[in-house]
């Protein structure tokens, strides 16, 4: 039977891969659209709540993304950013979450004229608004952003120099996202290169869409601290469970595997979360970490997340603290505050015993 639910919120949880563009209220959506007069494909939040999951639900990575059109389309001003950054820290601690790291590409919300760095103020406020509000209700929450890259565009170090211009203004880390095959990581070289100059922390998009090259390439070449999803390691572990050398590189350096289990399933990497690779990597001791992506898209919640990954591979409430642990220990924090995290995440669960 696994986890219940209910015991999956109560989880002090972690989470590292989650799009702030991806995980607005159905509601919010509505109501922002209907002020700038932008068409959507329902008027009601049950209805466009499904739109936005049949149409995410299809198997490739790039119809998935072509969903964003409409979120992106109400994140255009400061007061719209400052709401969903709010809104974002408010549904994760609602959702038992403790630490979470909302990541967005600022390039994609300039339409309304903001400047890049308004845009990331707006974030940081509003994100500073939701962690104030919720430690008023009891339930306090740390969230920082992740300053992403679009892999499509032409590549440029503008997202890394403004990362590390905020990087003590709420901004803990770099990434870049958007369609994986035909944009290796290393067309950003001088992105990571500035950032490795100046020891900022980031993460790649790498095993999703594209395998081992990619993977590969965000390792080797680029730098990468953490692994967005980065599933496809499996194609180099073979049948006997024998690890090929990138993946035990991965592996021994404890590298962190940001794994979306239910994404993955609407972009094709499997057909159910039991035959989700998450299995073969946790058994394996991979640092496997458990995360939502687009939790709009998905219809999904971290607590939903690890419930589904303990009814498909019989985890107990210990295994589910391994996986928490694992993302505390990867969180883009300085030291002494991820012992604080790991600490806040071993009394959570202490507590469930």
């Amino acid at each position: 039977m696994g986890v219940p639910i209910e015991v999956c919120r109560a989880m002090p949880k972690v989470a590292l891969h989650d799009h702030l563009d991806g995980g607005l209220r159905p509601a919010t959506i509505l109501e922002e659209a209907r002020a700038i007069g932008h068409p959507l494909p329902a008027d009601s939040p049950e209805a466009l709540a499904d739109w936005f999951y049949d149409a995410a639900d299809s198997g490739s990575l790039e119809r998935y993304l072509e969903t964003f059109t409409h979120t992106i389309a109400v994140m255009q001003t400061a007061d719209q950013l400052r709401r969903v950054a709010r809104e974002f820290v408010e549904d994760q601690a609602t959702d038992g979450v403790v630490y979470a790291e909302a990541r967005w590409a600022p390039e994609q919300h300039l339409a309304g004229g903001l400047s890049l760095s308004a845009a990331v103020e707006a974030v940081r406020d509003g994100l500073a608004e939701g962690m104030a509000a919720c430690a008023d209700a009891g339930r306090p929450v740390v969230a920082r952003q992740i300053l992403t890259s679009m892999r499509h565009a032409t590549p440029s170090t503008d997202i890394a120099e403004l990362a590390v211009a905020y990087r003590h203004d709420s901004v803990c880390g770099f990434d870049i996202a958007g369609a994986e095959d035909g944009f290796p990581p290393s067309r950003f070289a001088a992105a990571f290169d500035y950032l490795k100059r100046r020891n900022m922390e980031f993460t790649i998009h790498a095993g999703e869409a594209f395998g081992l090259p990619s993977i590969w390439e965000a390792v080797q070449l680029c730098g990468a601290s953490r692994l967005g999803h980065g599933v496809r390691l499996v194609e180099d572990i073979a049948a006997d469970g024998t690890l090929g050398e990138l993946a035990g590189y991965v592996r021994d350096r404890r590298i962190a595997l940001e794994v979306c289990p239910s994404s993955n399933l609407q972009t094709g990497i499997c057909d159910t979360i039991a035959e989700h690779p998450f299995g073969l990597l946790a058994r394996l001791r991979f640092r496997v970490t458990v995360s939502c992506d687009n939790r709009l898209m998905s219809r999904t919640t971290l607590s939903r997340e690890f419930a589904l990954l303990s009814e498909a591979f019989g985890y107990g409430l210990e295994d589910l603290r391994r996986f928490s642990l694992n993302a505390a220990k990867s969180a883009f924090l300085p030291w002494d505050r991820r012992l604080e995290l790991i600490d806040q995440v071993k009394d959570g669960f202490a507590a469930l015993a």
